[in-house]
């Protein structure tokens, strides 16, 4: 099969041979010995029977090193796409069609950041990590053409003349940048709920964005505290607040048209970004928990952790083991885990005395500002200021290079310089009589805490070594970009929480919408101190869960984190699989972790189901499917008829009470619909319904989308039947609903209706897998290649469980289809009784090479809830070994 796919490339896609000696070429070797230049000693490499790799030696210098080179073998030209993204340097390796998405990033200049954050921030160890791990990707590198490195390059070669070059310690660092944009927090809402002000009225915005349910869904921390104050969240008293937040942000009188075009053709800009670790900041999420010994089989403590993200070819994880010898002031490690390939250290897993996780927090670190323009400057303060300028040069393969100006405000980058119309947009907009005159124009600029040079690449390796909760929390200080949740435990019995990272505090506005850049009351004032941010250790309940739920209740905390918590689903069906299990007197093992991290139950169908079968369907089809909800326990399996039925059901309630009612920037691409009155959410009469409009957002990335912020807003409108919401037009022969009942029923209809078309009539055959599938593509040639080469890269589709804020996390947006969007891109269970008892799996497999063995070994296993034996001593390790590869100086 092989040699025929070679063949058909070759002989007609291309004009050329692709022989099997082609692809072996670039496949890693992993037995016997080879000779690198600048080791002080030898390297053993440990590979199990899935690829993962184990490595052993005697100098930290040495460790990483190998890490650099072992990960080169296994994922360079995934690396090597990385570093072209984060420094706006696509265009250099796949032509004219990505120098869009290189302006934009070369204006938020990733990697102007991180030659900052490596010439003077990070300390002097760090660098020599850096500086040892590129010389061991670099010794990989040496002496080899591209079609010795990876079938993609063989590929690019009869495209372009496109050659590797060499690794820098900073394309390490500019990795974490990229990481950063993708978990920025609420900037997407920030411009949604901008967007929305072009059809609905601030109390219409309310009803889509309702108050965190902190009476039913449990934030984070409840019984922790905050150093700087040094009194429990219980007793928090707002009036001793040092912030100054203000009261929310509000462009009504600032931005008027100007502000609504500049933020569509913006969020357009994002679409088409690339993504490092999500999809564009949606939907972005995680589990991890941990449960205390006196709640566990073994005693001591179990550690859980699944981050949910963007499904990619290979995985965004790489698994390995960075072992000293013997642990010493000249080799600190003795560390396994997860990380990213083309990045030192370990970011997620667990040492000889500690274990951690990570969830995304969520906290806001972005605001957007309207800016005006005025000539070669910017309106602040009542004063013109000039712009801070840099010109960049877009090399693009194939054709000639660009020239790009990038000017900057005191806010930030104006990344609405990089569309041109926007530009016109901008001089023509009209804005509220509170705005400054009209003059050149307005603009968009970003203000993100990662634009600064930061240390969490120090982070890494401090949080790798750290032997206690002490050590813990000091080095998780450093790591201020991205926040995250992070979650702790060590085999002493003790278990916590740390909240770390740069927090803006704000003068006036609270970062839930953009804000005149002209106004120094919006300014940034500083940041929220490291000693008020929220922690717990040992809470008496005896765990811990983070989920993307609220930190702390926001009335007893005295800084204001963000305004766009996730709503708190995932983590507080964890949290009752937890105490549920510790009430009816049971002890938590390895395996009830796993299965916990499986369940897909369906919080929203609880709430809606009942509903739906007390309605009184006349159309026998539908009354047929309106059956299957009989007796369902609310499960989303693969295999299940009644979750397919009911996640259409819900798919169109949100369509129909809402989707059709949204504007136009935020509906799917190509859906077109004549659109109720400006400023109400109930149905329009006939004479209303004048003007077609069409959606503008990527299916993956429209609303309605279906996440538990919709859980939340359907919850509060169940208890007001007949608010407007639930009002729809009558078209033609449909009627309109004038209540819930009514739109529920009309959404069951076209639900059976729909499925019918997708899965057939007979409903004896539908099944929530043959909606939700996986397809795993090629993060390049994959989506925008040739189709054969699509073919020879690309695998699936797989039929999953799971759902749309489930624990499972197999998210899919109910705006643009059923299809699987993000998923638990790995999954850990560590024992810290018995590290080698500890369970993982990865979403593909170690080898970023199409036809190794390791591509996607793990898929299978992963789609079918397995964990692996996660090897950690060195007898456990050699027990486990199939292939050995010693790295000699």
């Amino acid at each position: 099969m092989l040699v025929l796919v070679l063949a058909i490339i070759g002989g007609i896609a291309y004009g050329a041979y692709w022989s099997i000696s082609t692809v072996r070429a670039s496949l890693p070797q992993t037995t016997g010995s080879i000779t690198l230049d600048g080791l002080s000693g030898p390297v053993d490499v440990k590979r199990d029977s899935y690829g993962i790799p184990q490595i052993y030696a005697s100098s930290d210098a040495d460790l990483f090193m190998a890490q650099g080179y072992v990960q080169a073998q296994d994922r360079f030209y995934e690396m090597d796409v990385r570093r072209h993204m984060t420094s706006g340097r696509l265009s250099e390796m796949f032509g004219k069609g990505q120098v869009k998405d290189d302006e934009f990033l070369r204006t938020l200049g990733w990697d102007r950041v991180a030659q900052k954050e490596y010439d003077t921030t990070l300390s002097a160890s760090t660098k020599k990590y850096l500086q040892a791990y590129a010389k061991g990707v670099n010794a990989y590198l040496k002496g080899k053409d591209g079609k010795d490195i990876s079938l993609e390059y063989a590929a690019l070669g009869f495209e372009n003349d496109y050659k590797p070059q060499k690794w820098t310690p900073v394309d390490s660092v500019a990795w974490l940048k990229a990481m950063a944009w993708d978990l920025r927090g609420n900037m997407q809402d920030e411009i949604d709920r901008a967007l929305m002000t072009t059809r609905l009225g601030p109390q219409q915005i309310a009803d889509l964005y309702p108050e965190y349910p902190y009476s039913r869904n449990q934030p984070i921390v409840t019984e922790g505290e905050y150093d700087e104050y040094t009194k429990t969240f219980g007793s928090g008293d707002s009036s001793t607040s040092t912030s100054t937040s203000g009261t929310t942000g509000s462009t009504s009188s600032s931005s008027g048209s100007a502000l609504t075009s500049q933020l569509s053709s913006l969020s357009n800009v994002l679409e088409d970004l690339p993504t490092a670790v999500g999809v564009n900041g949606q939907g972005i999420g995680s589990n991890s928990w941990v449960v205390a010994g006196k709640n566990t089989i073994t005693g001591k403590p179990l550690l859980a952790n699944d981050p949910h993200l963007e499904a990619s070819l290979p995985s965004v994880w790489y698994q390995m083991g960075l072992h000293c010898r013997a642990v010493s002031s000249k080799c600190q490690y003795d560390v396994s885990g997860y990380t990213f390939a083309g990045m030192p250290g370990v970011v997620i897993g667990h040492n000889q005395n500690i274990a951690w996780g990570m969830t995304n927090s969520g906290v806001d670190t972005t605001d957007l500002y309207l800016e005006k323009l005025s000539g070669d400057g910017y309106l602040y303060d009542g004063k013109t200021k000039p712009f801070t300028t840099r010109t960049e040069t877009i090399k693009v393969a194939g054709g000639a290079s660009k020239k790009i100006v990038v000017r900057e405000t005191n806010n930030g980058p104006l990344l609405s310089d990089r569309d041109d119309e926007l530009v016109k947009v901008g001089k023509k907009a009209t804005v509220d009589t509170a705005a400054p005159d009209r003059g050149d124009g307005y603009g968009i600029a970003l203000r993100w805490t990662a634009e600064d040079p930061g240390t969490t690449m120090d982070a890494v390796f401090a949080i790798d070594k750290a032997s206690n909760w002490t050590e813990f929390r000091a080095a998780s200080t450093k790591f201020d970009v991205p926040s995250q949740n992070l979650v702790y435990a060590d085999t002493k019995n003790n278990i916590g929480y740390t909240l770390p990272g740069k927090i803006p505090t704000r003068g006036k506005g609270d970062g839930s919408l953009p804000v005149p850049g002209w106004d120094p009351k919006y300014d940034w004032n500083g940041y929220i101190p490291q000693a008020a941010l929220p922690y717990e250790f040992n809470p008496k309940r005896g765990y811990i869960v983070t989920a993307n739920q609220a930190v702390i209740d926001q009335d007893k905390y005295p800084y204001t984190l963000t305004t766009d918590w996730g709503y708190g689903t995932r983590s507080q069906r964890i949290t009752d699989l937890i105490q549920s299990k510790i009430d009816g007197g049971g002890k938590i093992s390895t395996d009830d972790m796993r299965q916990m991290q499986l369940d897909d139950s369906s919080e929203i169908a609880k709430l809606i189901v009942p509903k739906l079968l007390k309605l009184d369907i006349d159309d026998p089809d539908v009354r047929e499917a309106q059956k299957l909800l009989e007796g369902w326990d609310y499960t989303q399996d693969a295999d299940s008829a009644a979750a397919a039925y009911f996640n259409s059901v819900w798919r169109n309630i949100l369509k129909l009470a809402f989707g059709n009612k949204l504007p136009k920037e935020l509906r799917v691409k190509g859906q077109c619909l004549f659109v109720s009155p400006v400023d109400t959410t109930g149905p329009a009469d006939e004479d209303n319904q004048k003007v077609r409009e069409c959606g503008e957002r990527d299916a993956d990335e429209a609303q309605p989308d279906g996440g538990d912020r919709w859980f939340e807003v359907v919850r509060k409108l169940m208890d007001d039947p007949t608010n407007d919401w639930w009002k729809t037009p009558s078209r033609a022969t449909v009627r309109g609903a004038s209540n819930m009942n009514q739109l529920f029923k009309r959404a069951m209809i076209d639900a059976r209706w729909e499925l019918t078309a997708k899965l057939g009539k007979d409903i004896d055959t539908w099944s929530w897998g043959r909606l939700h599938r996986l397809f795993l593509k090629n993060q390049t040639l994959g989506t925008d290649g040739p189709g054969i080469v699509k073919y020879v890269l690309n695998r699936g589709p797989w039929k999953l469980s799971g759902g749309e804020a489930t624990v499972n996390a197999t998210g899919w947006n109910a705006a643009g289809g059923y299809g699987v969007v993000w998923v638990p891109s790995m999954r850990m269970v560590v024992n810290l009784d018995n590290f080698d008892k500890s369970k993982w799996i990865n979403l593909t497999g170690a080898s970023g090479h199409a036809y190794s063995a390791h591509y996607t070994d793990q898929t299978s296993k992963w789609v079918n809830g397995e964990l692996l034996p996660w090897s950690y001593s060195s007898k456990a390790v050699d027990d486990s070994t199939s292939d050995s590869l010693v790295l000699k100086p």
